[in-house]
C-alpha cells in the first residue's frame, strides 16, 4: 500500500467513526481536476477535464465541514441538498449522492461542468471563507459531475401521472425548457417542445463546445424526455412557423412556456464590422458546435473560415469558448482582446486557465477602434487603443479609460465579437399583449407568469444573459405554477 493510499484509508476510518475534526478537514489539500495534456488537446474536440477518481472525490468531499446551516445551499438556484450529497460521497455512497442531487436538479452532469459555482454555491463555502480564497472552497461542482457521470446510462425514467387532457407547449429546448417539459409531463399533461434548430438542447448544444460539454450528455437528457412521452418538434420557429396566439387558440395548447434564450448578438458598432472574416460568437460557435464545421469535408458540410490570426473581443465564458475553438480550428495565433484587466474578466477562472494553457494570448486593457479590410472586403487587421482603469462604473468594476495616442494595429484575418447578446425581437414582434421591458426581456412575476393568461417564461429571455442553473431554477418555478394553473 502506498503512503497516499494509507493516508486515504486513515481518513476514511476517521470519517466513518465520526472522528474527522475541522483541523483534519482543513489539512486535506484541494483535489486538482485531472485534465488532458495542454499541447495535445489543441487539436482535439474531446473533453478537456477528465473528472475525479473515486479516491479524489472522497478526499474532496471529506474537506466539507458539514455546516449545520449549510450556507452553500443559499448560493444554489435550485436548492440542492449539498451538505447531504457531499457527505454521501465522502462515505463512498455514490448512488445515494446522485439520488439526492436529482431531487432538485435534472441536469447534474451539465451543471457540474458549466455552472459558475465559484460565484454561487462555492462562494459561500465556509472552507473557502476560512482560507479567504474561493478556489480553496469544497469543489461542489466537480463532485456533482463525479456523481452524475458514475450514474450515466442507468437513470430511471421519471413516473408520469395519469393524463389530464391538458396540453403544454414549451418553446425552446435549452436547460429551462427541459426542466419545464419534464415537470409538466410528470403531472400528466401532454407536452410538446418546439425547437428552432435541427437538434434539441439549446445553448448546451449550439453554444458550449464539445471540449467543455460533450453533446452525448445533453442527448441523454433529451432521450429521457422522449421516453416520458414528450414530443419534440425541431425546425419550428415560434413567431414564424406559428405564433403563440395560434398555438393556444388554433392548436389547443392550454399553457405555454417561453424559454427561447437571448440569441441576438451584440456588436461594437465600429468601422469594419461588415467585412468578411468578422463573426458574432453565436455564429462562430453554432457553426463549429451544432453544425460540426471542424469536420468540414470529413462528414460535415458546414464551412468556416480557415484563419491564421484570430482576435476574439470580450472577456466572458463565450469569449473563452470562441478563442479555444479557434485554436482547435487551426489558428496560429489567437488573441483575446479585453478592455479591462484580467481581474475584471467575468469568465470562470478555470476557463481562463485552460485558455492560457492552450496558447491563447491575453491582450488586456486594449479595445478595437476599427477593423481594417483589403480591396476585396476581407479583414487584414484591427486598429486598437490601449487603456488604463479609472473609477468604478455602475457594474462595480473600474471603468476603462483610453490612453490618447496609443493606437496600434493587430495583424489579424478573423475577428470574433463576443461581448454579449440581447433578446431576439421575434416573439415581441409577433405576440401582442405580452409585456416586455426596455431591453426587450419578457416581464414576469415571482411565479414566472407573463402578462398573458396561461403564458410563462424564464431563462435568458427574462433575465438577460444568465447561467444554465439559473434557467433551470426559473423553469422549476414556472412548471410548478403552470401545473397549479392547469389544475384549476
Amino acid at each position: 500500500m502506498t503512503n497516499e493510499s494509507k493516508e486515504f484509508q486513515e481518513l476514511v476510518e476517521k470519517q466513518q467513526a465520526g472522528l474527522l475534526k475541522p483541523k483534519d478537514r482543513f489539512a486535506i489539500p484541494a483535489q486538482e481536476m485531472p485534465a488532458q495534456d495542454a499541447l495535445g488537446r489543441r487539436s482535439t474536440m474531446s473533453e478537456v477535464a477528465l473528472g475525479y477518481t473515486p479516491m479524489q472525490a472522497r478526499l474532496e468531499a471529506m474537506r466539507c465541514l458539514q455546516c449545520k446551516n449549510a450556507p452553500c445551499v443559499e448560493g444554489c438556484p435550485v436548492r440542492i441538498r449539498i451538505r447531504e450529497f457531499v457527505e454521501a460521497i465522502a462515505n463512498g455512497m455514490f448512488q445515494e449522492a446522485i439520488t439526492i442531487i436529482k431531487e432538485n436538479s435534472l441536469l447534474p452532469a451539465v451543471c457540474g461542468r458549466v455552472c459558475p459555482q465559484e460565484v454561487q454555491c462555492q462562494e459561500k463555502c465556509t472552507v473557502g471563507l476560512k482560507f479567504k480564497d474561493v478556489n480553496q472552497s469544497v469543489s461542489i461542482g466537480r463532485l456533482e459531475r463525479f456523481a452524475a457521470d458514475l450514474s450515466k446510462g442507468c437513470g430511471a425514467v421519471p413516473a408520469v401521472a395519469p393524463t389530464t387532457g391538458k396540453k403544454v407547449a414549451v418553446i425552446g429546448s435549452g436547460p429551462g425548457g427541459i426542466v419545464v417539459a419534464a415537470d409538466t409531463r410528470r403531472a400528466g399533461h401532454e407536452v410538446t417542445v418546439f425547437e428552432a434548430f435541427h437538434k434539441p438542447g439549446g445553448v448546451m448544444v449550439y453554444g458550449i463546445p464539445e471540449f467543455r460539454l460533450p453533446k452525448s450528455i445533453v442527448q441523454e437528457e433529451i432521450d429521457v424526455l422522449s421516453k416520458m412521452g414528450v414530443k419534440i418538434v425541431c425546425n419550428f420557429i415560434v413567431g414564424r412557423t406559428r405564433t403563440i396566439e395560434q398555438l393556444m387558440k388554433e392548436d389547443g395548447f392550454d399553457a405555454v412556456y417561453i424559454g427561447v434564450g437571448a440569441g441576438l448578438p451584440k456588436f461594437m458598432n465600429i468601422e469594419g464590422e461588415h467585412l468578411v472574416g468578422v463573426y458574432s460568437a453565436n455564429e462562430y460557435l453554432t457553426r463549429a458546435n451544432l453544425m460540426k464545421a471542424y469536420a468540414f469535408g470529413r462528414g460535415a458540410d458546414t464551412p468556416i473560415a480557415v484563419s491564421k490570426n484570430v482576435a476574439v473581443l470580450g472577456g466572458g465564458n463565450v469569449a473563452m469558448d470562441a478563442a479555444r475553438m479557434a485554436v482547435r480550428l487551426g489558428a496560429e495565433n489567437v488573441y483575446l482582446v479585453y478592455r479591462r484587466s484580467e481581474k475584471e474578466m467575468p469568465a470562470r477562472i478555470e476557463e481562463v486557465h485552460h485558455a492560457k494553457e492552450e496558447g491563447v494570448r491575453f491582450c488586456t486593457l486594449q479595445s478595437p477602434r476599427r477593423i481594417l479590410g483589403d480591396a476585396g472586403g476581407h479583414v487584414v487587421g484591427m486598429e486598437c487603443l490601449r487603456y488604463d482603469l479609472g473609477e468604478p462604473d455602475e457594474s462595480g468594476r473600474r471603468r476603462p479609460v483610453a490612453i490618447k495616442g496609443s493606437e496600434f494595429v493587430l495583424d489579424v484575418d478573423t475577428v470574433i465579437v463576443a461581448i454579449g447578446n440581447d433578446a431576439n425581437p421575434l416573439i415581441q414582434q409577433t405576440t401582442p399583449g405580452l409585456e416586455f421591458n426596455t431591453w426587450g426581456n419578457i416581464v414576469v412575476d415571482d411565479n414566472c407568469k407573463t402578462s398573458m393568461e396561461g403564458v410563462y417564461a424564464g431563462g435568458d429571455i427574462v433575465l438577460g444573459a444568465a447561467t444554465v442553473i439559473l434557467a433551470m431554477g426559473q423553469g422549476r418555478i414556472a412548471a410548478a405554477a403552470m401545473n397549479q394553473y392547469l389544475a384549476r
